[in-house]
Order: structure tokens, then C-alpha cells, then sequence
């Protein structure tokens, strides 16, 4: 376990336009603000569409990330996520989300968010962290997954 107190810097609210490309938004939020890392507790959403991870396929490795989108339309969501530093590229936002498909009795599917289309409204919290240095480095002996890292 890896564990680090956070020294919270700003906490802004954030409202996403009906249209809005919703990871493209963050980005330029993050950017125009300064905000290089940080957490957020909370968003509330309506996605015209999304790309989480999934797949219905059989797993080569059941143990190996999967990094192949599922596509969903017309959904409500709630989701958190993570701000850091990649090192490389800068600033990674990590989400994972709840999405409810509207037309199918409010079925859920929760994954990691890859991106999405922003329908009527989306209300968010982020949270900027001042110390300690997060960061993101991909750990080369678990599949490259970026991993979170303090200091």
C-alpha cells in the first residue's frame, strides 16, 4: 500500500455544456486553471454517448488489463477520479463512472471512461492537491498500467 496526506490547494466547481467533449473539457479546464493534479469526489452527468472499458470477448490473460471500449448511448452517470502528472504527455485524468442506459430500464454498466459526449449537463467537483507531487508512471512489470505515486 502506498498512502500520502494530501495538502488541498483550490476546489472549484465545474459545469460542462450540452455538446461538450467531456475528457477534452477536463484537459482545458486542468490547463486554463493550473490545476496539475488533484482528485474529484463527485460528478453528475447525461452522455449523448461513451466509450467505457469493456469487452465480450473471451480474455487471452484474465489477469492483463483490458483496454478495448464498449459504446453506450443516451446515459446518465456518476462517477470520481484521479488528476496527476504522466511525466511524459503531462497531465492524466483517471475516471471511472456508472453509466445508466436509459432506454433499457436504467441497466448500469461501471467502468473506466474513456470518452464521451456530453448531454444537457455535467456538474463537477475537482479538488486541486498542492503537495505532495502526484504522479502517474506506467509500471512496466503490471501491463504498463499507470499507477498513482506520491512525491
Amino acid at each position: 500500500m502506498k498512502r500520502s496526506e494530501l495538502k488541498s490547494g483550490r476546489t472549484f466547481a465545474v459545469a460542462f455544456e450540452h455538446g461538450d467533449d467531456f475528457m477534452a473539457s477536463l484537459a482545458r479546464f486542468c490547463q486554463d486553471s493550473g490545476v496539475r493534479q488533484g482528485y474529484i469526489p463527485m460528478f453528475l452527468a447525461g452522455f449523448a454517448d461513451a466509450d467505457i472499458v469493456g469487452t465480450c470477448e473471451k480474455l487471452a490473460d484474465p489477469e492483463a488489463p483490458v483496454w478495448s471500449a464498449v459504446h453506450v448511448a443516451n446515459v446518465e452517470a456518476l462517477g470520481c477520479g484521479t488528476i496527476a502528472r504522466d511525466g511524459a504527455d503531462g497531465t492524466l485524468a483517471h475516471i471511472h463512472t456508472s453509466v445508466g442506459l436509459k432506454e433499457h430500464s436504467a441497466t448500469a454498466h461501471t467502468s473506466h471512461l474513456l470518452a464521451a459526449k456530453v448531454q444537457f449537463l455535467t456538474e463537477m467537483i475537482i479538488v486541486e492537491v498542492d503537495s505532495p507531487e502526484m504522479t502517474r508512471p506506467p509500471a512496466h512489470d503490471l501491463y504498463d498500467v499507470p499507477l498513482l505515486t506520491f512525491g
